[in-house]
């Protein structure tokens, strides 16, 4: 009832204002024409005039008003330049304060909790630097300032700061304008009010911001450096830590763009990826993925295949293929492109130095403009009671540890529901392993939409893969006298406890950021979780920055890549200017048999945001292609703007997800709505048509039905 007192009292003062013409006398022409009236009524009643000036000035700033600017050369012309600068100053603040308090009375929490998700970087940078933006707004006379109090009103600026930062941020410009007043009665028009030495005040509060903001990152620097002694010259540009995808990556550019860069690794080049993660893992499936289309052969019109699990010769193939990806990441090739490679363990001493020491001993110190700190991730080892007495394995260490079996385990425990644990425990699964998997959680891949938890439990299930869910690891156990004995690991689920047997444990629970070993510590560089930054990849010092899984938020290869040109075109070209990482568009894949395939926003995200939607759904059942290739399961699901084609996210389930989902991608970074995936040709017959279809029921489920009956109406006249 409140707020809609207020809202009617708004629309009450703002008619009333134009109705009785109160618009018409802030002109130039009506100040000009009634000049001399207000100079009688100021000699008769100063102190009464000076008061209404007030509190109009504070009505037309509080109510957005239009002629405030005029108002402020009215307070020169009547009152001179100092009562007038008074009078405008207080008035104008005051009235911005109330358009403000207002504005968040009636519409911030609405419009905070519409648009949670936006605003969650403009409100940390609110609560960060809020003073200063403000301050840097009020600064320019020619901004819209109505605007300026109803939009920081929907922020989490604290009112005493939004009022004594725009007393102080609106002042210049309020002097400049009363002092144009003052000589009010002999301007004809506002061009008459930009004198050169007006320009030259405009310029200067133009810049002023800029000088301001300079001014404070210099201060900022001082302050972060004080106490370390900065080096007179340096030897390189750049050093990199870690030769992943993040390392490789900012290394090639700093090298193409001729700066001199040292590369820093201690094991392997290529990083997890290459070594540990997405190619080993992904070579593992292909092989099960064949095993298993032999042994359901009959789907294709053949006979089934009894497969011989020849596993030594499987994990030869993986290590075949790391070998054959190598060279792309190899000392030589980097060497060739500029990179100074170099390999040994990496120490920070202080901002400007990097120590690294090899094998042997041997230490040198490098001395560089910038640091980029790119050490990746290792797995994350739960603290499981007896842990220690049994011979688990990684994600990691499972490509080497098993690499000279001639068979599979045959009784494998896979703890953890996540991308990693799903895709490992399907996979052995069909190359003839007795697989469990132990999640603690009501689901696998928690961070997907139910259906597609539900519907990759089932897909594993049909493997042959025995899901526990809500089931704790609690201990392990090895019974008899040596490493031969029998190992044993006991879950928890309501209370009671199971013992399972096992050849093989592997911890699949997710990685960590590697945070400890090159010096951060000494530093006093932030870390939680990841190594904190701001948004141009900065830690606390400006010239160290980190990327990759080091950094976060997401632990994937190709955002590793993405952070790795942020990271390296900052740290080489920050002086001129700094780019924020752009994290709005990044897809992912589960590789698991159908592929789970996602960017952007699912259902549950969308409404733990509290983010409006429409879904649209194509099942895979219904393509020609699916259904060719006896493979017609899955679905395609996008998420839109209600009313409205553009793209929220999309998550698609079925064969070939990953690269149907490229579509998407490229449509959600470019602002490409549904209406143009339907206007785009698709090769028939493919499984990309499916995304076309998406859109073809987003349509329908859109057509102008209005319309429709109109047209229907004119084809019936056309029959008769």
């Amino acid at each position: 009832m409140k707020k809609l007192l207020i809202v009617l009292t708004v629309i009450l003062i703002v008619t009333g204002f134009f109705f009785f013409g109160f618009n018409d006398l802030l002109t130039l022409e009506g100040i000009q024409s009634r000049l001399g009236q207000f100079y009688q009524w100021r000699n008769d009643s100063p102190l009464l005039v000076g008061g209404v000036f007030f509190l109009a000035y504070l009505i037309i700033a509080a109510f957005s008003l239009p002629g405030a600017a005029l108002m402020t050369l009215l307070a020169g012309a009547l009152f001179g330049l100092w009562w007038g600068v008074l009078l405008a100053s207080f008035a104008s603040s005051i009235g911005a304060l109330c358009a403000f308090l207002a504005s968040r009375y009636l519409l911030r929490d609405s419009f905070q909790k519409k648009f949670a998700t936006k605003l969650k970087s403009i409100n940390q940078g609110v609560e960060k630097d809020g003073g200063f933006y403000l301050f840097t707004l009020r600064l320019l006379p020619l901004f819209p300032f109505f605007l300026v109090n109803i939009l920081m009103g929907l922020t989490t600026i604290k009112s005493w700061t939004y009022y004594w930062v725009s007393q102080i941020g609106m002042l210049a410009g309020t002097f400049v304008y009363v002092n144009a007043g003052v000589q009010l009665a002999q301007i004809d028009s506002l061009k008459d009010i930009i004198s050169p030495a007006l320009i030259g005040s405009f310029v200067l509060l133009a810049v002023f911001p800029l000088i301001a903001k300079k001014t404070l990152d210099w201060y900022k620097g001082r302050q972060v450096y004080k106490g370390w002694n900065k080096p007179a010259a340096f030897d390189r540009n750049m050093v990199v830590i870690g030769a992943g995808a993040a390392g490789l990556v900012s290394s090639y550019i700093a090298a193409t763009v001729k700066a001199k860069v040292t590369l820093v690794e201690a094991h392997k080049m290529g990083g997890d990826c290459l070594n540990y993660g997405c190619v080993p893992s992904k070579a593992l499936i292909k092989s099960a993925k064949v095993a298993h289309d032999m042994t359901h052969a009959k789907d294709y019109g053949l006979q089934n295949v009894a497969v011989n699990y020849d596993f030594k010769s499987v994990m030869a193939r993986i290590h075949k293929i790391i070998a054959t990806i190598e060279p792309n990441d190899s000392v030589e090739r980097y060497t060739e492109l500029g990179v100074d490679v170099v390999k040994g363990y990496a120490t920070i001493i202080d901002p400007w130095t990097v120590e690294v020491a090899d094998d042997t001993g041997n230490i040198q110190r490098l001395t560089t403009r910038n640091i980029i700190i790119a050490a990746g991730s290792k797995p994350f080892v739960p603290p499981i009671a007896g842990l220690e007495t049994v011979d688990y394995l990684t994600s990691d260490t499972l490509w080497e540890a098993l690499s000279h079996q001639t068979s599979p385990p045959k009784r494998l425990i896979v703890i953890g529901g996540g991308p990693i644990g799903c895709e490992l425990s399907q996979a052995f699964a069909r190359l003839g392993s007795q697989v469990t998997q132990i999640e603690r959680t009501a689901r696998l891949l928690e961070k997907e939409d139910q259906d597609v938890s539900d519907y990759a439990k089932v897909c594993l299930e049909a493997d042959g893969v025995q899901v526990l869910l809500q089931h704790d690891a609690v201990r392990c156990e090895r019974t008899g006298a040596d490493n031969n004995g029998t190992q044993k690991l006991i879950v928890k689920h309501e209370g009671v406890e199971t013992v399972i047997e096992f050849d093989a444990l592997v911890i699949a629970v997710g990685r960590q950021a590697r945070l400890s070993g090159y010096g951060l510590e000494n530093l006093g560089i932030d870390s939680e979780k990841t190594v904190v930054t701001n948004d141009y990849l900065e830690t606390k010092f400006p010239n160290i920055l980190a990327a990759g899984d080091v950094a976060g938020p997401y632990q994937f290869t190709h955002v590793a890549a993405h952070q790795a040109w942020y990271a390296a075109v900052n740290a080489l070209f920050g002086t001129f200017k700094k780019f924020k990482v752009d994290y709005r568009v990044i897809p992912w894949v589960t590789f698991i048999d159908p592929e789970v395939a996602r960017v952007g926003i699912n259902e549950q995200e969308a409404h733990e945001q509290g983010i409006k939607f429409e879904v649209t759904r194509y099942d895979i059942a219904d393509l020609d292609r699916a259904i060719t290739d006896s493979r017609a399961t899955g679905w395609v699901k996008v998420l839109t703007v209600p009313k409205k084609d553009k793209i929220l996210g999309v998550t698609i389930v079925g064969n070939h997800a990953g690269e149907l989902l490229a579509e998407y991608v490229l449509a959600m970074k470019h602002g490409l709505g549904l209406n143009k995936i339907l206007g785009t040709i698709h090769t028939y017959p493919t499984m990309s048509e499916a995304n076309k279809y998406a859109a073809g029921e987003w349509k329908r489920a859109h057509a102008p039905q209005g319309l429709l009956k109109w047209v229907e109406k004119y084809h019936q006249f056309k029959r008769s």
